[in-house]
């Protein structure tokens, strides 16, 4: 991974490479962004340049042995943590057990969520655990002296999820670090994070990615049409995991799917809604969100829209009809109780309750509150 090939990642570019070149790269690093962002890519990225041979002063070469072995996560001073759990896939009660699997995972894309990792490795739990028998294998793998890059580098990801006795651990590690050592912390919940741990390193805050720099790596890299990639960019909200897993399987229809819900909720067409709660229990998770993250962001504009506010719109041009006649339809209590019921499917989803049961009661409560 090279920071050349991040979206938005110019600023926090420039800033990492010059703590490198001026040698004033803290020892313990906290990268903080949003679920589904570049953070994961910027930590990998940097681990990449500060052991690149033939470092330039804008990025990593991308052709030494120790970017060619950190871009496949086999270089043996570059370690990782990560959440793991019971599964089907791997016998193991740590890390390294499930580094095989975790290369292959990261291989597709860097730009990943917890509950795609558990579903990627069919864990029989939803949650995940960093269990402190990480914490032994930290001390057996850090004081050992480097085998080939100048520093030894441990990127932690999610270390939230770290247990008590875990984080103790790490809070100890961290206030003794060994020599020549790094610690890259990524997390997108940082609140969970105990204090202890979070001022003892730097932060770094990794900006949201924008619709127009996701739209324009759709495009770039995975040869989205511009519309698509658009239509994508704006449903996903500076979540680069979903936006790929949205374009992975859908079928570009996410407004007209989103209007004709909508028009049965308002007809309370029962026949329509029940064979659309079929067809939304059908969808992957990221995309069942993704369709209820365009609904809220579409209730946002049309409050918007009441209020004439117009320049704060997100909703792009072939849209804003669909706004201004559906607005028309609700007055403000009925669009606020839609919001909240719309959240609660949305926390239904992300806890596994039957998709088809959550989507057929919400389009049913949705329906009473029109006008007609």
């Amino acid at each position: 991974m090279l920071f050349e090939d991040i979206p938005g990642s110019a600023q926090i570019r420039s800033a990492l490479i010059r703590s490198v070149q001026n040698n004033h790269v803290a020892h313990a690093q906290l990268f903080e962004g949003k679920t589904g962002g570049s953070a994961l890519a910027t930590a990998l990225a940097y681990a990449t340049y500060i052991n690149c041979e033939d470092k330039s002063e804008h990025d990593a070469c991308g052709r030494c042995a120790s970017c060619i072995k950190t871009g496949k996560l086999v270089h043996p001073d570059v370690h990782m943590i990560f959440p793991i759990a019971t599964s089907k896939l791997v016998n193991g009660n740590n890390s390294d057990a499930f580094l095989p699997v975790w290369r292959k995972f990261i291989a597709g894309t860097p730009y990943r969520t917890l509950p795609d990792w558990l579903e990627y490795i069919h864990a029989d739990n939803k949650q995940g655990n960093i269990p402190v028998e990480e914490s032994r294998n930290i001390l057996k793998k850090l004081y050992l002296k480097s085998f080939e890059g100048e520093y030894k580098i441990l990127i932690i990801w999610k270390p939230e999820i770290l247990n008590v006795a875990s984080a103790n651990a790490l809070l100890k590690i961290l206030e003794e670090p060994p020599e020549k050592t790094l610690f890259l912390l990524v997390t997108d919940q940082a609140d969970k994070l105990l204090t202890t741990i979070i001022s003892r390193t730097q932060r770094i805050f990794i900006p949201a990615l924008t619709d127009g720099q996701i739209s324009a790596y759709l495009q770039q890299k995975c040869g989205t049409d511009a519309a698509t990639a658009a239509e994508v960019a704006f449903v996903s909200d500076g979540n680069l995991a979903m936006a790929l897993a949205m374009l992975g399987d859908r079928k570009n229809e996410t407004h007209s799917w989103f209007a004709e819900w909508m028009r049965a909720c308002f007809r309370n067409d029962i026949t329509l809604l029940v064979r659309q709660a079929e067809e939304f229990d059908a969808l992957s998770k990221e995309n069942q969100k993704g369709l209820f993250d365009y609904t809220l962001r579409l209730f946002r504009d049309m409050f918007i829209w009441k209020e004439d506010i117009q320049s704060l719109l997100r909703v792009k041009d072939e849209q804003l009809g669909f706004v201004q006649n559906f607005s028309k339809t609700v007055d403000y209590p009925s669009l606020e109780r839609m919001t909240r019921e719309v959240n609660d499917a949305y926390f239904h989803i992300e806890r596994n309750v039957r998709a088809k049961m959550v989507f057929l009661d919400l389009s049913l409560t949705l329906s009473m509150c029109f006008k007609r």
